[in-house]
């Protein structure tokens, strides 16, 4: 039944995102950069509710008290897939997402993607990607959009760590921007790489914003990996409710 479950939402989810893609695409030309970000969110809303109907897995949010005013760099565990459909709704309209050029590359999906100011790098010229990750980064922020960035660069499993690449702090220290730690448990429920997407609710953490002001980069960068990962490992293990 839960591999059935899985089947069906990720059949539902290739036809949504590819409608919504289409929408986007057609849209571009006629409405404001906000309203389109309101189309994307209505994208990942509708993602999450179908998530939540087919297979049972819902989530929550703690620390939206945090949120602040002003444009940040955000600074997300990554752990499944799940988060890159998350964060669209739960963050203000205009957001510019930091990635690996390949996706762009993806029919529908990745070309309504370019539509959206992403901060397309390559994984394998590092010293370009942080080029493109400064000025680009600095310039969204200015525009006021939210910058995503996952520092690990990859998903990693429950329970391990990865290299936190310090890119995202040294564009809050190179602009004066907080970054807003994001802790989350998704890949107990939607694993790296897994097909089946277990029922429970993934819990979702927004801490609060850490200051650029008077810190280096590296300070930066690790304050908030400690805070990520020190907030994943208390949140409870999840309940298996597999049916």
């Amino acid at each position: 039944m839960l591999y059935l479950r899985s089947a069906l939402f990720m059949l539902l989810f290739s036809s949504l995102t590819i409608l919504y893609s289409l929408s986007i695409l057609v849209a571009a030309p006629l409405v404001s950069e906000c309203t389109l970000g309101r189309l994307g969110n209505a994208w990942s809303r509708t993602s999450l509710g179908l998530l939540r109907v087919v297979c049972g897995l819902d989530f929550t949010v703690t620390g939206r008290e945090h949120l602040p005013t002003q444009p940040v760099v955000i600074l997300c565990k990554h752990q499944s897939a799940w988060e890159t459909i998350a964060l669209r709704t739960i963050f203000p309209c205009l957001q510019a997402w930091v990635l690996k050029r390949e996706l762009l590359a993806i029919p529908f999906f990745g070309w309504a993607l370019r539509r959206y100011h992403p901060i397309a790098i390559d994984r394998s010229s590092p010293r370009q990607a942080l080029k493109q990750v400064l000025t680009q980064g600095e310039a969204s922020l200015k525009a006021g959009r939210w910058v995503v960035l996952f520092p690990e660069g990859t998903r990693v499993a429950p329970g391990q760590r990865g290299h936190y690449n310090i890119s995202g702090a040294k564009l809050a220290e190179r602009t004066g921007a907080a970054v807003l730690p994001i802790a989350h448990n998704s890949g107990a429920f939607w694993g790296r790489r897994a097909f089946k997407k277990k029922p429970g609710c993934i819990q979702l953490v927004i801490g609060e914003p850490i200051s650029s002001q008077g810190r280096s980069a590296a300070e930066i960068n690790r304050a908030a990996a400690d805070w990520i990962e020190r907030t994943v490992a208390d949140l409870p293990a999840p309940v298996d409710r597999r049916r």
